[in-house]
């Protein structure tokens, strides 16, 4: 059962009950990632979600640790380009320890300097590692090729050279400009009381009091623009892409039903006919990005460098000719296959809990199970043609290629 609380302070609480499981998951929810940072403090969200676990006034690193180890639970953090969260998932009767912990963490964080320049070291491999993922790095690569170096282009980890310069006054000062209560969403699901629930957290939680909140801007301009990023590898990643459309928009369960159809399931377009006909990719999929403004959809593959043309072309190709080829058996599979998916992603309490602290984010309501699927039914064939041709028609697609690839040869490709 869903419910909507707020704490004496104003932020919200959502809830969902679960009475037949024995876990609790619960998120604070900051409006704040890579795409609201200045370019000389790119990362500096992520870094400072990786420093709220070094240590508070009560509590050193080791004690976070051994206390969240000594109640079974999992403590832990993320980043994206919108939203930085820290979440417990705990069994139901320590609920109470485990947010102990976690304001802990959020509130009373103290960044010791040494642990600052150990972090540092920490996030720069952590960089490193992604760059020496080819199939990870594409994404960053495509998001600098349509949206530019600054905003919501930014990497989320941040680079090398903003990473360095950071200082604990950078971390403070992140927080007072971010870490307020007009820009916080609290979340939890599992079997707990939703009183004593909310009588726990306005006692630890009710002295926050800042209210600023990010200034979120214009939206970015989608640049189709094609850059290649020369590298030895054994294999080429390529990434092709369209601007999409915002995680409110009300055309995105049409766009959900396209990604299905093209390229996101083993019996898609795209899997079926590049992989399974063709065996040009062990790896391709379609995928779908959307934000509080603005989205894209795009397609990843990974291909050999003398099969990157043809791949694309073929990409390129399904694209332009979904909206005259489509059919009713594909639209029935693919609202089945997004139907099933959606039950068997919400099994879990913190699958629950992100579902519903992102419905608050972005929608500042909650969808139900079954509103979502009837929404999802009623997209018609004319919806789905509509929409393919408005993100497929205009022939405005973007091209990032990561690899043993030269501009040179993707010169004539038609996107």
């Amino acid at each position: 059962m869903f419910e909507k609380y707020h704490l004496d302070n104003g932020i919200p609480l959502v809830v969902e009950r679960i009475r037949n499981v024995h876990s609790v998951s619960l998120g604070i929810w900051i409006g704040v990632g890579s795409r609201y940072e200045a370019p000389e403090k790119n990362g500096i969200s992520h870094f400072l979600e990786h420093m709220f676990f070094k240590g508070t006034r009560k509590r050193s690193a080791r004690d976070i640790a051994v206390d969240i180890d000594s109640i079974g639970g999992d403590l832990n953090a993320f980043t994206s380009r919108e939203t930085t969260t820290f979440y417990i998932k705990v069994l139901d009767e320590y609920l109470d320890r485990g947010i102990d912990l976690l304001t802990d963490i959020f509130l009373h964080s103290t960044f010791p300097e040494a642990d600052i320049e150990k972090e540092k070291s920490i996030i720069k491999e952590e960089i490193k590692m992604v760059e020496d993922t080819p199939d990870d790095y594409i994404h960053d690569l495509f998001y600098e090729t349509v949206w530019g170096r600054s905003g919501i282009g930014q990497p989320v980890l941040g680079r090398r050279e903003t990473i360095k310069s950071f200082t604990a006054d950078d971390l403070t000062g992140h927080i007072r400009k971010y870490y307020g209560t007009k820009d916080t969403v609290i979340a939890c699901a599992g079997n707990f009381d939703s009183e004593r629930l909310l009588h726990t957290l306005n006692h630890l939680l009710g002295a926050l009091r800042r209210g600023s909140e990010p200034r979120k801007g214009e939206a970015p301009h989608f640049k189709a623009e094609t850059a290649v990023f020369t590298k030895d590898l054994s294999e080429a990643h390529s990434v092709i892409g369209v601007k999409g459309l915002p995680q409110a928009s009300p055309e995105r369960y049409a766009l959900y039903l396209i990604n299905a159809i093209m390229g996101a399931g083993v019996s898609s377009r795209l899997f079926q006919e590049i992989r399974e006909k063709r065996g040009l990719a062990y790896s391709i999929y379609s995928f779908i990005a959307s934000y509080l403004d603005t989205g894209m959809w795009g397609v990843y593959a990974g291909t050999a460098r003398k099969r990157v043309v043809e791949v694309i072309e073929l990409i390129a190709k399904e694209m332009k000719e979904l909206k005259d080829t489509v059919t009713d058996a594909e639209l029935r599979r693919a609202k089945d296959q997004i139907k099933g998916n959606l039950i068997l992603g919400l099994e879990s309490s913190s699958s629950r809990m992100q579902n519903i602290a992102r419905q608050e984010i972005y929608y500042g309501r909650y969808f139900s199970t079954e509103e979502i699927i009837r929404e999802i039914d009623r997209v018609s064939m004319k919806q789905v043609k509509e929409l393919s041709e408005k993100l497929f028609g205009n022939g405005s697609a973007a091209l990032t290629v990561f690899g043993p690839v030269q501009p040179s040869q993707l010169s004539q490709l038609p996107l």
